[in-house]
């Protein structure tokens, strides 16, 4: 569909009385870690899509268009966030508050099918990557206890060990003065 066909679109009486809101090109719509309680589809124009914006860390993570959903934490959830979204050319969109989910819903089915997988979608990568954080923490636990496991079977074997100096030595080296002298 092109640009024209698409300015068409918005003056469509499929729209009448849906909340139509509008960004410009390059402009703000959803910052990553705010809270913003409304869901938005997109019926003309591109955004893109960032985790991590405006820091060294920033990845984009795609460029949406026409028929994408975003926002659906904080409409469903009051969460934060999780990316950031900016207009890529001019955006028009319907903004779905709590009030109008309901409706949304029954007029857009796909949508409603679509949010659903974006949600498990989402999951799946925090799974994955709750799997990779956890092995790696595994790791550094699995070395800090082999050098536990040394330093105790090291301890273990002075103890015992009829040459060395034994528990009274260890007991002296530790800050004890090693029992009784006799």
């Amino acid at each position: 569909m092109g640009d024209i066909d698409q300015k068409s679109t918005i003056s469509d009486n499929s729209f009448a009385g849906k909340a139509i809101v509008s960004f410009p090109a390059e402009s703000l719509i959803l910052k990553e870690g705010d809270v913003n309680p409304d869901m938005f589809k997109i019926i003309q124009g591109k955004a893109e899509m960032y985790v991590g914006y405006g820091t060294d860390k920033e990845v984009l993570l795609g460029i949406v268009g026409p028929g994408t959903c975003f926002g659906e934490l904080g409409l469903l959830l009051k969460a934060p966030s999780i990316y950031t979204v900016i207009a890529y050319s001019d955006v028009y969109a319907i903004r779905v508050t709590e009030d109008r989910m309901g409706n949304f819903i029954q007029e857009n089915h796909s949508s409603a099918l679509q949010i659903m997988k974006n949600m498990a979608h989402t999951m799946a990568i925090m799974q994955h990557q709750i799997m990779a954080l956890s092995d790696e923490i595994n790791s550094y636990t699995k070395k800090d206890e082999d050098s536990f496991e040394d330093m105790k079977k090291e301890l273990l074997q002075s103890l015992y060990n009829p040459n060395g100096l034994g528990m009274r030595g260890k007991m002296y080296f530790m800050g004890s003065q090693g029992g009784d002298k006799k």
